[in-house]
């Protein structure tokens, strides 16, 4: 089967590191199925694997956390699908990724793909409609008032692939007001269009952008990008008694916080996957419950740019794009 791998880790720009490569199909067994990938989309973990993550002795390591496809085979346990559903998944950071042809993944990490759109519309939402969803409504619970503040959210870094998909899935289902950060007219306009009922601009203190929104201090932040940078702004804004949701793994001194008693939460979403925690199946529930919004026209794909079929000359172009951070919402790629 076709595949785009890499032999050692290292700088995009480099001849070869992404290659265009061939590799065994592999069978499905167990709870896995045997997927055929139509699309997929490229996170910003794919880059920071591919420059440091080395690849097995002697063989390539194939990345990629996000698909859609068909089942061809599914192992004797998998109760879920059957060979012919289409689907959508993000994988697991510890298996094989998805830039191939063919891609085993364990099904309870994975959902009906949405009828209404197609393939690489589909592939742009798993692993950020995962991350956003346990985010928002497994760690800080936005659907839980904090006593006193207004229903507010704030959401740093709006536009990218995680705050494309956030803003929409608090608009769709809660009342909360949601402001969201942009800093180019742009991505500005693209988090409108999402549905932020404000929009702020991250490359200012961000702390008198949402005081002068006049709505009162946000029960919630969720801060995807950047958040050494907007750390003091975040404790000053925030309300008492608030909830923090952080994705970085960056150094940060939570100090500040104590005062207002606010709850920080650590969103990972390969945790379920990579721990085979017990409630791994979630992950299935929600693709469900996402698929299912998409279908009623609650929420969009956001997907942004295509960028063609699936090789290393176009995924090459992906990585370096997203490594710039200008990209808004999702790129994807379709078809080998």
């Amino acid at each position: 089967m076709r595949a785009v791998g890499y032999f050692a880790p290292g700088l995009i720009a480099a001849p070869d590191s992404l290659r265009d490569i061939e590799l065994p199909r592999p069978s499905a067994t167990g709870r896995d199925l045997l997927v055929e990938v139509r699309a997929v989309s490229v996170n910003p973990v794919d880059y920071k694997v591919r420059a440091s993550a080395p690849a097995p002795e002697g063989a390539a390591k194939v990345i990629g956390w996000d698909a859609a496809g068909i089942v061809v085979e599914a192992g004797s346990q998998a109760t879920l699908f059957k060979v012919g559903d289409e689907v959508f998944y993000a994988g697991s950071i510890a298996r094989p990724g998805t830039n191939a042809q063919f891609h085993l993944v364990d099904e309870r990490i994975v959902g009906h793909k949405p009828r209404s759109i197609g393939f690489a519309q589909a592939a742009a939402l798993p692993l950020t409609a995962i991350t956003a969803w346990e985010a928002l409504f497994d760690r800080i619970d936005i659907r839980r008032p904090v006593p006193g503040p207004a229903p507010a959210m704030l959401i740093i870094g709006g536009a990218g692939g995680v705050g494309s998909i956030a803003i929409q899935l608090a608009c769709a289902l809660t009342d909360l007001t949601v402001v969201a950060t942009a800093s180019r007219p742009e991505t500005m306009a693209w988090v409108k269009e999402l549905g932020a009922h404000h929009v702020i601009d991250h490359s200012k203190p961000i702390a008198l952008e949402v005081a002068a929104l006049r709505i009162g201090p946000p029960s919630f932040v969720f801060s995807i990008t950047h958040t050494a940078d907007h750390l003091k702004d975040i404790a000053e804004l925030i309300a008492p008694q608030g909830r923090l949701a952080l994705i970085n793994n960056e150094p940060l001194d939570l100090a500040s916080f104590m005062r207002k008693s606010v709850s920080i939460h650590w969103e990972s979403m390969f945790t379920r996957s990579l721990m085979e925690t017990s409630d791994m199946a979630e992950q299935h529930a929600l693709l469900e419950q996402v698929a299912a919004l998409v279908d009623t026209g609650k929420i969009r794909t956001t997907m942004a740019e295509n960028f063609g079929t699936i090789n290393a000359a176009n995924l090459k172009r992906a990585h370096a794009f997203l490594e710039t951070g200008k990209a808004r919402g999702k790129v994807v790629l379709e078809g080998f």
